[in-house]
């Protein structure tokens, strides 16, 4: 994630556009933020573990985007891919326990809640794995000149200098999440489809567990 001015010999008019870091730095932090919200039945150890876990990564490559340090391309991949795993992981324990504790929840209040912030954490964790992976990452899709590499989006099919940024990610997520597959957005390679797959698996469990509890209730 790089916010600085950056050049390569090999550039097109794409590669001049700096994809502002803000908006990812803003992602990983409020997935912590969404998890030290959730009900204590579908999470596992202090609430707060995340958003810490998180800070520790993070603190380093906003100094690295704000002052004249510059850490290497491994270093900035291992500060991004550590705590996006550990919110990966996170989030596949909550669904897990979402469903283990279902039988034991008789509050439709809780159910909703646990649901809805698992929902929200499953696109945001899988918004940033998209920005993560796309090409090696922004720094590498910068050198490339945003060329279409894991993810094919309709402004560099229209042959467009253009460069995606985390919004545009976020907007893949969320439709992965909602329709269960690619809209106008499609993945190119198998890591990405194996993403999308991921997310939606868990946004249909999650979804699923909801609206299967909701007549349960009703037929009650």
């Amino acid at each position: 994630m790089r916010g600085k001015q950056m050049h390569h010999p090999d550039s097109n008019d794409a590669e001049g556009v700096v994809v502002p870091s803000v908006a990812a730095f803003i992602g990983i932090l409020l997935t912590g933020l969404l998890y030290l919200v959730l009900p204590p039945n579908v999470i596992i150890g202090p609430n707060w573990l995340l958003l810490v876990v998180e800070g520790v990564f993070v603190v380093p490559l906003v100094i690295d985007v704000m002052t004249a340090w510059d850490l290497s391309h491994t270093a900035r991949r291992m500060l991004v891919l550590v705590p996006l795993g550990v919110s990966t992981l996170a989030l596949v324990v909550g669904v897990a326990l979402f469903i283990l504790t279902l039988p034991t929840d008789k509050h439709a209040t809780n159910l909703l809640r646990a649901a809805a912030l698992l929902w929200s954490f499953n696109i945001l964790v899988f918004a940033l794995w998209y920005w993560e992976v796309d090409g090696g990452g922004p720094w590498k899709r910068h050198l490339s000149g945003h060329r279409a590499a894991d993810f094919l989006f309709p402004q560099q099919a229209a042959g467009e200098h253009w460069a995606p940024h985390f919004l545009d990610y976020l907007f893949v997520a969320f439709t992965g999440a909602t329709a269960l597959s690619p809209a106008d957005t499609y993945p190119l390679t198998r890591l990405a489809k194996v993403l999308m797959m991921f997310e939606a698996v868990l946004s249909l469990t999650v979804v699923g567990i909801l609206i299967a509890r909701a007549v349960n209730i009703l037929g009650g």
